[in-house]
């Protein structure tokens, strides 16, 4: 048991990564969309196959990082490694997510995700600089809460990029909603990550001057 939540973590990586290529795997340019092009007899099939791979793994890649806390918590299983690999792997699964959903043309996602990607890299610096002073940046309530709202975030814009996958009416007012909606969630996580960003920024400089 002492090992479990290590394991989730590390499977979590590892899940990531091929959520990453099924995304890419959707780009036009990609040669596995272009073989599927020429060469399938149902082009969409191979497509759906990926998009509902790269949807349903990140879902459980997002589950997996809550999951893998609780047991550490509840049967007394936190370790050293284990407080490294979570944060790097949240990180790598937002990134990920970020990066492959961008790649599919969605420009709301890219700057949404190049000003959360910017805030998670400054504040990784800034730990990285208190570091050696023995200093640290607590964690605050409303930076835990900010992993979720960005989770959330890309599960729905993921969600309303498959619009057709999943069956759903083509109505044009319906989608945009959708849309709107998940871009306001986006909207919203990038709004909490950047001033999360900035109140860790702060308390860096009073520690500095302490």
């Amino acid at each position: 048991m002492k090992s479990l939540p290590n394991l989730i973590t590390g499977l979590r990586l590892v899940l990531t990564l091929f959520v990453f290529l099924a995304l890419i795997g959707l780009m036009p340019v990609s040669p596995v969309y272009r073989w599927a092009m020429v060469s399938a007899q149902e082009p969409a099939a191979i497509q759906q196959a990926l998009y509902f791979f790269a949807f349903w793994g990140f879902l459980i890649a997002a589950v997996t990082d809550f999951l893998d806390g609780w047991i550490a918590r509840r049967f007394d299983a936190t370790s050293t490694l284990g407080a490294i690999l979570d944060p790097i792997a949240d990180k790598v699964l937002v990134a990920g997510m970020v990066v492959g959903i961008a790649a599919l043309g969605n420009w709301i996602v890219a700057l949404a995700g190049g000003l959360i990607l910017f805030r998670e890299f400054s504040v990784s610096a800034l730990r990285e600089t208190l570091a050696p002073k023995g200093l640290k940046l607590p964690v605050t309530t409303l930076a835990k809460w900010k992993t979720t709202l960005q989770l959330v975030a890309l599960a729905a814009e993921l969600f309303v990029f498959g619009w057709r996958a999943w069956g759903l009416p083509e109505d044009p007012d319906l989608i945009g909603r959708a849309f709107m909606t998940a871009h306001g969630v986006l909207a919203l996580a990038t709004v909490v990550t950047v001033w999360t960003g900035v109140e860790y920024a702060l308390a860096a400089r009073k520690a500095l001057k302490a």
